[in-house]
């Protein structure tokens, strides 16, 4: 009675962590899928950064289809019974696909360090062939870490039960794990510190020095509520001009006002965007940092220590580490203004269609 009921409860939990896991893969799929639909459809977004964006989340599309489906059925099963092929094809999959994600990442704070420290001529620069570029770097980076374990991988003559990278090579563990995450994090940190400082230089700049100047000028319009006590000593000065002149010389300090007005504003806007951007790449590194630095930091701790490997928290990590394919693409429609719009436009069509 008491083996029939742990059998339930067993089998109860693996269907209910395939249903999670299952759900959690399919939004990966779906939002990914959403942004590059949504770059492709709206013209306004065909731009290089764009192009990096949407690469990622190809990137991450990849992850959601090769990659996380079999891992929801290893992680319930805990056995392996796909055999050799696939457990290698899988495995390649994964590091390289997880791998071209993180360095998507460094790509896209790169061009945006390059686009907020040399605006004029990186403007120039900064092309649909330049982010192809970019791209491929990226993936041949992650194919050439990817590929090491296939070389001394053996074709064991007893069935797979099991598979997972050999930890017994150190170097090469080292090796990956530098490659594939503490270096591009390294690369992300004073990326990001020097972007968050050159932001910061311009919000400054932009926005206005003294608050007195821009009120002063905002009064000085002649159709303005409360514009009478700062326009009248202007009139009163020149009491011996004639009623047209006087019209001519409110309406041109009316008409240079309002210039000085419009630009202020177009700092206030450009500010506000420079502010929005730095925080939104801020939340993508806190997020990457969050999902991959466990899993990273306990593949080396099992390389060195082969008693400390718990496959339930090594599956928890893993897990962890994908949530970081399903988060870029949420923070990017959330976080960009013309995203939502091109987003909402796709689901009205969309809808509009069925």
């Amino acid at each position: 009675m008491a083996l029939h009921s742990n059998t339930n409860v067993s089998l109860a939990y693996q269907t209910s962590l395939a249903v999670i896991l299952f759900v959690f893969t399919l939004a990966t799929t779906l939002s990914n899928a959403f942004v590059i639909a949504t770059i492709y459809q709206s013209k306004k977004l065909h731009t290089p950064a764009n192009f990096l964006i949407a690469s990622l989340a190809v990137t991450d599309l990849l992850v959601s289809i090769l990659v996380m489906p079999i891992c929801v059925l290893y992680t319930v099963s805990h056995t392996w019974t796909l055999g050799q092929v696939i457990c290698d094809i899988w495995l390649s999959s994964d590091i390289t696909c997880c791998t071209a994600s993180i360095l998507h990442l460094c790509v896209i704070a790169l061009d945006r360090y390059w686009a907020i420290t040399d605006a004029v001529e990186y403007s120039k620069k900064r092309t649909p062939a330049r982010a192809a570029g970019m791209i491929a770097t990226a993936w041949v980076i992650a194919i050439c870490i990817s590929l090491p374990p296939l070389f001394w991988r053996q074709v064991k003559a007893e069935e797979l039960t099991e598979c997972n990278v050999n930890t017994d090579h150190i170097f090469y563990t080292i090796y990956s794990t530098f490659g594939a995450f503490y270096i591009p994090t390294l690369l992300l940190i004073v990326l990001y510190g020097r972007i968050y400082v050159e932001a910061r230089k311009i919000i400054l700049k932009q926005s206005p020095k003294k608050v007195g100047k821009r009120l002063t000028s905002a009064r000085l319009v002649t159709n303005s509520p409360g514009s009478v006590a700062s326009t009248s000593p202007l009139q009163c000065g020149r009491h011996d001009t004639h009623s047209g002149d006087t019209g001519s010389l409110a309406s041109e300090n009316q008409v240079k006002v309002t210039v000085s007005d419009a630009l202020l504003e177009k700092k206030r806007i450009s500010a506000a965007r420079e502010r929005k951007a730095t925080k939104t790449l801020g939340i993508i590194l806190g997020a990457y940092i969050i999902c991959w630095l466990p899993f990273f930091i306990y593949t080396l701790v099992v390389a060195t220590c082969e008693t400390c490997f718990y496959p339930e928290l090594f599956d928890f990590f893993t897990w962890l580490g994908y949530l970081n394919s399903l988060i870029n693409p949420i923070i990017y429609t959330m976080s960009n203004d013309d995203f939502k719009k091109a987003f909402h436009k796709l689901l009205r069509f969309r809808c509009c269609r069925s």
